[in-house]
């Protein structure tokens, strides 16, 4: 998809508009999991997720090769939205995006702050993503997917980061949403000639990846009702997918009840909020504890967008019932 040369651009695109983020060993979250935990923090980035990686990438080579595009549309359950928006305002290019009914209201007011002209439809994600591609074709607009290589592209920069930091990581543990964040993890360890195995973490709720995976083609579900909502995927991508089988090496699933517990975990041991996706890596980690002793591990913090109310539902109550103070 890339070379190393084109992945350093890429660091550069991503580097005039933020900082590298941090990759700590905590260790608290180290004795937890009996193994040495370095943590990548894409909860630290401008709109609090590794996605704005792939957004600056993807819209600058647009800006490059297709100047005149009149705007950008896309749907989202909100990070990927907020990456594009962040990325076009720094170029002033409109942009629309798309999500289903009942998406966080945080996120939604975090896209229109960047910009974004935000439309509600269907009651899920690939209901405003079939809209969004209709529009698309309607106005003239550039659609820009989940994944793409671009964005890809993007978002590997994280990896680089982290593998430059830490090359002697045994095992990575990696959350999947539509796939780009694993991918860009699988490139760019290719790229660096790094043996670390990279273990792919899926939500139980929507497990569209790991029975694409089982069955050697894309697998689509009827539902994806996690709450971890960067992770409800029903339609995996076919690239996505052909990189996955290839370069990873096992699926760990990971229930809601296991994310909201990592949340939790992540909160005590590091005091960093972690969204459901991002502490999905945390939660396959937990699961494979014996295997993963005294082992040098990576786990992707991938976001911290996590709704206030989703977190009083969801993390608060059983917090309490244990005994932890969160706020």
């Amino acid at each position: 998809m890339f070379d190393l040369r084109q992945l350093e651009h890429a660091q550069a695109i991503v580097g005039a508009a933020m900082p590298p983020t941090p990759a700590y060993a905590w260790p608290l979250l180290s004795e937890r999991l009996t193994a040495t935990a370095v943590v990548k923090h894409e909860n630290h980035t401008p709109v609090g997720a590794f996605k704005v990686r792939g957004g600056l990438v993807y819209v600058d080579r647009l800006k490059r090769e297709r100047p005149h595009t009149p705007g950008l549309i896309s749907a989202t359950r909100g990070n990927h939205g907020q990456s594009l928006a962040f990325a076009a305002s720094r170029y002033r290019i409109p942009v629309t995006i798309y999500v289903p009914h009942g998406n966080s209201i945080e996120k939604n007011r975090a896209m229109r702050a960047f910009g974004a002209n935000l439309v509600e439809h269907g009651e899920d994600f690939q209901s405003a993503r079939e809209e969004a591609e209709r529009r698309a074709r309607l106005d003239e607009l550039e659609f820009v997917p989940s994944f793409h290589p671009d964005l890809v592209l993007g978002v590997a920069t994280y990896a680089l980061e982290l593998f430059r930091k830490a090359p002697d990581l045994d095992v990575l543990y990696v959350p999947i949403g539509q796939g780009s964040g694993i991918c860009g993890c699988i490139l760019a360890r290719d790229l660096l000639g790094l043996s670390t195995e990279i273990v792919r973490a899926p939500s139980t709720e929507a497990p569209s990846y790991a029975l694409s995976f089982a069955a050697g083609t894309v697998v689509t579900t009827e539902s994806s009702n996690t709450l971890a909502d960067g992770m409800a995927t029903r339609v995996p991508d076919p690239d996505a997918l052909a990189i996955i089988r290839k370069g990873a090496s096992h699926i760990v699933q990971v229930a809601d009840d296991e994310i909201r517990a990592a949340i939790t975990a992540y909160w005590t041991d590091t005091h960093n909020l972690a969204e459901g996706a991002g502490a999905a890596s945390l939660a396959a980690a937990l699961q494979e504890k014996p295997k993963i002793r005294g082992k040098r591990i990576g786990l992707i913090l991938s976001g911290g967008n996590i709704d206030f109310d989703l977190f009083n539902r969801w993390i608060i109550p059983e917090a309490a019932a244990r005994g932890k103070v969160l706020v």
